[in-house]
C-alpha cells in the first residue's frame, strides 16, 4: 500500500494528508476548491515549520513531505490509482453517501475505502458501495500529526481482511489503533460528547461560568483542556452533529443537545473556526489573554 488519497482539504483532511506523506506515502489531497487545497497545503507547511523549529524534523525531511503530496480537484482522477481512499469531508450523511458512491465508481477493485467519520454508521455509508467488505472508519484524532489515537471502526460487513490491513497500516503511522464496533458515536464521542454537552447544560443552567467550569475540569480532572474550551475546539456545529446522530441512533434523552448549544450554532457561533464560541476569538489580544489564563491554570 504506496499511494492514498484523501478526500477533504479541511483540518482532518490535511492533517491526514500530512501524516501519511510523512511517513512516506504518495498522497492525493482532494477538494472540489482550489481555496481549499491552498489553505490545506499552507496549514501542512506551518505545521511542519513549527516541528523543524522543535527538532522534531530536519529540512530534508520537510521537503520530503510537501513532495510527496499532489493535488486534486477531479475525484475520478484524484484516486484512479489509490491503494487506500480516506474520505474527510464535513460530518454530513448525505454528502458522505454522495462521495462513496462516486469512489466506488472510479477507484481500484483493490482500493481499501475508509472514512474518518467521527460519528455516521459504518454500514450504512458502506451500503451504497458495491463491496461494503472494504469499508472501513479510521476516526484520527485532531491535530493528526500530533495525537496519537486512531478509532478503527468496523462496519457490519466489513472484511476481517481489511480490518487487519488498516491496523497495521495504522501502527506504520506511529498511531495507535483501537478496533470498536460500529455504532452511534463508536467509543470516543459517545463517551465526549455527553461530557460536553452536560458541561454546556451546567452553564446554561447557571451553576457557574466558562472559565470556572473548564478550570474545575483541568485542576480537578487534571484535563488538559477544559470542556468549554475543547468544544469551541472541536467546533460547536460539529458537536451539534454528532449529538444529534446518537440521539438519532439511541433515541435517549440523555444525548440531546442542550438548547444553549443549539442556539449557539443558529447564531453562528462555532467556536475557533467563526472566531466566538465559548470564547472570543475574534481579537489577538483577547485569545493572547485567554491563553495565558490557561496556562496560568
Amino acid at each position: 500500500m504506496k499511494n492514498v488519497a484523501v478526500i477533504g482539504a479541511g483540518t482532518m483532511g490535511n492533517g491526514i494528508a500530512h501524516t501519511f506523506a510523512q511517513s512516506g506515502f504518495k498522497v492525493s489531497l482532494i477538494d472540489v476548491n482550489n481555496e481549499a487545497l491552498t489553505k490545506g497545503l499552507q496549514t501542512i507547511t506551518t505545521n511542519l515549520d513549527r516541528m523543524l523549529a522543535k527538532e522534531k524534523i530536519t529540512q530534508t525531511d520537510k521537503a520530503s513531505t510537501l513532495s510527496n503530496i499532489e493535488t486534486f480537484t477531479n475525484l475520478a482522477e484524484g484516486i484512479s490509482q489509490s491503494d487506500l481512499i480516506v474520505e474527510a469531508a464535513t460530518e454530513n450523511l448525505e454528502l458522505k453517501l454522495k462521495i462513496f458512491k462516486n469512489i466506488d465508481e472510479a477507484c481500484l477493485d483493490s482500493a481499501i475505502l475508509a472514512t474518518n467519520t467521527s460519528s455516521i454508521s459504518i454500514t450504512q455509508i458502506a451500503a451504497v458501495t458495491a463491496k461494503p467488505e472494504r469499508v472501513i472508519g479510521m476516526h484520527f484524532m485532531n491535530p493528526v500529526p500530533i495525537m496519537k489515537l486512531v478509532e478503527i471502526i468496523r462496519g457490519y460487513n466489513t472484511s476481517d481482511h481489511v480490518t487487519k490491513r488498516i491496523m497495521a497500516l495504522s501502527r506504520t503511522l506511529g498511531k495507535e489503533p483501537v478496533e470498536v464496533n460500529d455504532y452511534p458515536g463508536f467509543v470516543a464521542n459517545r463517551i465526549l460528547m455527553p461530557m460536553l454537552n452536560e458541561s454546556i447544560e451546567t452553564l446554561y443552567n447557571g451553576v457557574a461560568g466558562v472559565y470556572e467550569i473548564d478550570t474545575v475540569m483541568k485542576l480537578g480532572m487534571a484535563h488538559p483542556m477544559g470542556p468549554l474550551q475543547l468544544a469551541d475546539f472541536i467546533g460547536l456545529d460539529v458537536c451539534l452533529s454528532i449529538l444529534n446522530v446518537m440521539y438519532d441512533g439511541f433515541k435517549n434523552p440523555k444525548y440531546a443537545p442542550c438548547p444553549l448549544l443549539v442556539n449557539m450554532v443558529r447564531a453562528g457561533k462555532l467556536g475557533v473556526k467563526s472566531g466566538e464560541g465559548f470564547y472570543d476569538y475574534s481579537e489577538s489580544k483577547k485569545a493572547e489573554k485567554i491563553a495565558k489564563q490557561f496556562v496560568k491554570a
